[in-house]
């Protein structure tokens, strides 16, 4: 059992400010294991039928649990679960209670009641940097093999154990929770997802490619998305002109998938930039518990990695390079659409903070702890206000 005290932090953060917690990540994100090294819980596994006999009556289980902390994991497995929660979160406030699966609550006709205002969420996301350091592994081997538990405890990538995760994400997610028919397409879209991870969303083209239509292919993103398996970073736009204002890009959801996909049995110099731009996403998505990143792209072709909306604020322009060097032509153009921005760069070898100058102005140069670090810090000071 290793210990990921920043994540049982977030969840004893989450009780304190609601009863009833959401705890969503993909398969093997390790969801269960965190759940039963929280201390002083009563742990039920959904999965199991004596469990679900017992759950039968929500009310008489709850009363019978009263005042405790309790996890139910895999949830979504009782008839409706929204109402068990609902009751919880209602009648109950003094126990504390944390529900676990694998999409977005409320993704699904399975959850009929979403609890809005009534639970926190936390999504439990590919290992992040602290992680790492709790594992004892090293960051080649977090890029390569992926942020998965049990793939990167593996030491090596085996091609079968990334395919039998995907066979597996079908038949107990996808089709518990949708009942998807169109198996060969709803794997082709995604194998292609993969395999062009962190490029712009062509539905037409993808429709061709998996003989299906533009509707089909844009309702399998959309279950793809509420399960955590791809991230969809939607352009930031002012509806300029100059502007890309609609095409989304497609991120997937753990680098050891995208190099399984696209045949990166080791890593070479050319691969580990892209490797980066998706380690970089997983720790803001992890860290900020945001889904509202988004990113930024002209006609002429300049992009920016990441846009962060901050309210009351000027955004914040974020670009990701593997080893610092003198060229920001995406950060410039941008500045010059949004003069008041903040830009950053953030390398994987640099640590601290530098301030550097560009042909528009200044930006910061940093390592990734720093941008964090400085993001953590100002999300702690607009909660305080």
């Amino acid at each position: 059992m290793f210990e990921r005290q920043y994540w049982l932090e977030v969840i004893e953060a989450a009780w304190r400010r609601r009863s009833v917690v959401w705890l969503s990540g993909v398969r093997r994100v390790g969801k269960t294991e965190l759940c039963r090294s929280l201390p002083d819980v009563e742990y039920f596994d959904c999965e199991l039928p004596s469990v679900r006999r017992r759950l039968d009556d929500p009310e008489l289980f709850l009363r019978d649990m009263s005042g405790r902390r309790i996890v139910l994991d895999e949830v979504h497995r009782l008839p409706d679960p929204s109402e068990l929660l609902k009751i919880a979160a209602d009648h109950y406030p003094a126990t504390r209670l944390l529900a676990t699966g694998s999409s977005t609550l409320g993704s699904s006709s399975k959850f009929r009641d979403t609890l809005a205002g009534r639970k926190e969420n936390v999504w439990l996301t590919p290992m992040l940097s602290f992680d790492v350091e709790a594992f004892g592994g090293t960051f080649d081997q977090r890029l390569h093999l992926g942020g998965l538990p049990p793939f990167f405890l593996a030491g090596k990538l085996v091609e079968k154990d990334y395919q039998e995760w995907l066979d597996a994400y079908w038949a107990r997610d996808i089709q518990e929770l949708f009942r998807l028919e169109k198996r060969h397409t709803f794997q082709r879209l995604l194998e292609l997802l993969l395999m062009q991870s962190g490029g712009i969303y062509e539905a037409t083209r993808l429709a061709r490619e998996c003989e299906a239509s533009r509707v089909t292919m844009n309702n399998y993103l959309a279950v793809l998305e509420a399960t955590h398996v791809v991230h969809v970073l939607r352009p930031y736009t002012r509806h300029r002109a100059t502007e890309i204002v609609a095409a989304p890009k497609v991120y997937a959801f753990d680098t050891g998938f995208v190099c399984v996909w696209r045949g990166w049995r080791s890593l070479r110099a050319e691969d580990y930039g892209l490797l980066w731009e998706h380690y970089v996403l997983n720790e803001l998505q992890g860290r900020l518990q945001r889904r509202d990143i988004r990113y930024w792209r002209d006609k002429r072709g300049h992009e920016v990695d990441f846009v962060i909306e901050r309210r009351g604020r000027p955004p914040l322009a974020i670009e990701c390079k593997w080893r610092q060097r003198a060229e920001y032509a995406g950060l410039d153009a941008f500045a010059r659409q949004y003069p008041e921005a903040d830009r950053i760069v953030v390398a994987a070898d640099v640590t601290g903070i530098q301030t550097i100058r560009t042909s528009v102005g200044e930006a910061s140069l940093m390592g990734l702890p720093a941008l964090m670090d400085g993001l953590m810090a100002a999300e702690g000071a607009g909660r305080e206000r």
